[in-house]
C-alpha cells in the first residue's frame, strides 16, 4: 500500500516551499532579481553629493527593461550606502557601456579611443548598413584588411618582444645559476687571498689580480746584484 512509502518531495527547496536563491528571489514575480553589482565607473550621488568610486559593490535589483536588437537591456537599482538616495543604472549595449538613469552624476573620465590608436567599435549606423548593404560590407572588409596590413609590423614586434620574455621561469633559473657561480668564484678568491696573507704575514687587504698586473709581472725579471 502507498501508506508504507514516505511522500516524495523532490528537493529540499520544494519541501520548505522556498526558492533556491532565497531572499534574492523575493521579487522574482515582478521580474526583479537581487544581485551583487559593482559600480562600473566613478559617480557623484545626487542625494548626499558624495563621491562613490568605481568598484564599490551593492545589492542591486536587476530587471530587464528592453532589448537592443537581440541583446537584452538591464536596469540596476541600488541604495546609496551613505544616504537614503536610490541610484539607477542601465546597460548600453550599443556603446558597450552603462548609462545613469537617475540618482547620480557620472564623473567624466572618458577619452576618444582614436587618440590612443585603439580599435574603435562599429557605430550602430554602420552595423545596420553592414547587415543590409552587401557593397558597403565589401568596402568595409577591404578597409579593415588595409588597417590590418599597416598594423602587422607593429603587432609582429610586440609579439616578438612578448615571446622573448615569456619564459620567466627559465630566465630566472639562468640568472640564479650565474649568481651562484659568481658567488662561488668570489669565495674561492677570498680564501686564496686569506691564505696568502697568512703565509706572508700581511695584515693589509689584497686587491683582485687584474690582467694589467699579469702583463707587467711578465715583463719584470729578477737579477742578483753583482
Amino acid at each position: 500500500p502507498d501508506s508504507l512509502f514516505p511522500p516524495q518531495h523532490g528537493s529540499l527547496n520544494k519541501y520548505h516551499h522556498s526558492h533556491p536563491l532565497r531572499e534574492r528571489a523575493r521579487k522574482l514575480s515582478q521580474g526583479i532579481l537581487v544581485i551583487r553589482f559593482e559600480m562600473p565607473f566613478n559617480i557623484w550621488c545626487d542625494g548626499c553629493q558624495n563621491h562613490i568610486g568605481m568598484g564599490v559593490r551593492y545589492n542591486a535589483e536587476k530587471k530587464k527593461v528592453g532589448s537592443y536588437y537581440t541583446t537584452p537591456v538591464y536596469r540596476f537599482r541600488m541604495k546609496c550606502h551613505l544616504c537614503v538616495n536610490y541610484i539607477e543604472l542601465q546597460t548600453d549595449p550599443g556603446n558597450c557601456d552603462y548609462v545613469i538613469v537617475s540618482g547620480a552624476r557620472r564623473k567624466e573620465e572618458r577619452w576618444d579611443p582614436g587618440d590612443s590608436a585603439q580599435v574603435l567599435p562599429t557605430a550602430p549606423e554602420q552595423r545596420e548598413r553592414l547587415a543590409l548593404d552587401p557593397m558597403f560590407r565589401l568596402e568595409h572588409g577591404v578597409t579593415d584588411r588595409g588597417v590590418l596590413e599597416r598594423a602587422t609590423p607593429t603587432l609582429t614586434r610586440l609579439q616578438e618582444a612578448q615571446d622573448a620574455w615569456k619564459d620567466d621561469f627559465g630566465l630566472n633559473s639562468r640568472l640564479r645559476r650565474r649568481f651562484r657561480e659568481e658567488k662561488k668564484t668570489l669565495r674561492e678568491e677570498e680564501e686564496e687571498a686569506a691564505a696568502l696573507r697568512a703565509r706572508a704575514g700581511l695584515s693589509i687587504p689584497l686587491l683582485r689580480e687584474e690582467e694589467e698586473d699579469r702583463r707587467l709581472a711578465a715583463l719584470l725579471t729578477l737579477r742578483a746584484p753583482d
